[in-house]
């Protein structure tokens, strides 16, 4: 296995420097540099523990060496350190492994429904709950920015800004682990609205987006805005507006359209509309940028058409599969009572198995 000290050498040097900044009380006062310095200090703490670890754990084994052939227990204590050597060089590797720059940021979720009519937003309903109850399993805050809810329950459309608290390291951020959602999710079921008790297929597709924090990371031109308002409508009549607040803003040039009506001003679904359009853009001018680099190299997992079913959930037989990596699972009542931990392990070591391929 090639040493990665060198590397790992210049990250602690790094990790050293930013200690020093953010101990300066000058700092804290841009918030937005203090959060940037923050998080890539939150980056680099795992690396620099492991580093530090092996560089301590190397040092013992040399001495266990030297004094062997004096003292057995000195060669005993040889034979227990050499695998940790080996454990800790594996995981250093693995954390210089290229990571997904977004993996620490905050992100929006959309789910709509798709087909199947009812049947289809009543499973949107029930993807919305099995994400905030997973949000609330990892201490996340959530926040819906925008509902339009079906006549028999559910949400024909639903927007949700999930983020986590304080700042954490990228392997434990709400995009590192929410990214793998986007696609189309199927359930087989029998619908409520079914009186033969014949299982129906339908379907519900997951946007997922890094929320964009500084707006200068995404340039939009106000000019190539078309921002039109409309009366906001409630379920079944009820919780009408009678003013004018919604608001639908469409990107001209990308032809992204994104409403807002939940808020009571007209101001307030702006902004909310906006924050999602960054977010959306920002995803766009990712996959732009990916699709032009001739040697990119991205995982099945985070390229795969957002058309394609990504997952099924069968409930007579109380079974989840996700298609991009083979899993399954007979546990659907628990996953989609927020335990989703096990599904996106497995993507998660498929999107690491296809990094570190790649960064040889």
């Amino acid at each position: 296995m090639t040493s990665p000290a060198k590397p790992a050498a210049e990250l602690v040097r790094e990790y050293a420097e930013l200690e020093g900044r953010l101990a300066d009380p000058a700092i804290h006062s841009d918030q937005g540099l203090a959060r940037k310095l923050g998080r890539r200090y939150a980056e680099l703490g795992p690396i620099v523990a492991t580093a530090k670890a092996l560089d301590q754990t190397r040092d013992n084994l040399a001495t266990a060496l030297e004094f062997a052939a004096e003292d057995e227990s000195f060669a005993a204590e040889a034979e227990e350190l050499r695998p940790q050597v080996l454990e800790l060089e594996t995981r250093l590797v693995e954390l210089l492994a290229p990571r997904d720059p977004d993996d620490a940021k905050d992100v929006i979720v959309e789910v709509k429904a798709g087909e199947g009519g009812d049947e289809s937003a009543l499973f949107a309903g029930d993807l919305l709950r099995m994400y905030l109850r997973y949000a609330e399993r990892r201490g996340w805050k959530t926040e819906v920015l925008s509902a339009s809810d079906s006549d028999l329950g559910g949400y024909k459309d639903v927007t949700v800004a999930v983020k986590s608290k304080g700042t954490p390291a990228p392997a434990d951020g709400v995009w590192a682990r929410l990214k793998y959602e986007g696609g189309v999710h199927r359930v087989q079921r029998v619908p409520v609205t079914e009186s033969q008790g014949r299982i129906h297929t339908s379907a519900a597709g997951v946007f997922v987006s890094p929320e964009v924090e500084d707006v200068d990371e995404v340039t939009i031109d106000p000019n190539d805005l078309r921002i039109d308002v409309f009366r906001s409508s409630g379920p079944g009549g009820q919780s009408v507006n009678t003013t004018d607040s919604a608001v639908r803003i469409t990107h001209l040039p990308t032809g992204i359209v994104v409403s807002c009506q939940n808020e009571k001003s007209q101001l307030q679904n702006k902004e909310q509309a906006m924050r999602i359009l960054r977010s959306r853009m920002l995803v766009a001018a990712r996959e732009a940028a990916d699709a032009l680099a001739a040697d990119a190299r991205r995982s099945q997992v985070r390229t795969v058409d957002r058309s394609e079913r990504i997952r099924t959930y069968n409930y007579p037989e109380n079974r989840i599969a996700d298609h991009r990596v083979g899993y399954k699972a007979y546990n659907l009542d628990a996953v989609l009572g927020g335990d989703l931990d096990s599904v996106l392990d497995a993507l998660e070591t498929a999107d690491r198995n296809e990094r570190l391929a790649g960064a040889h």
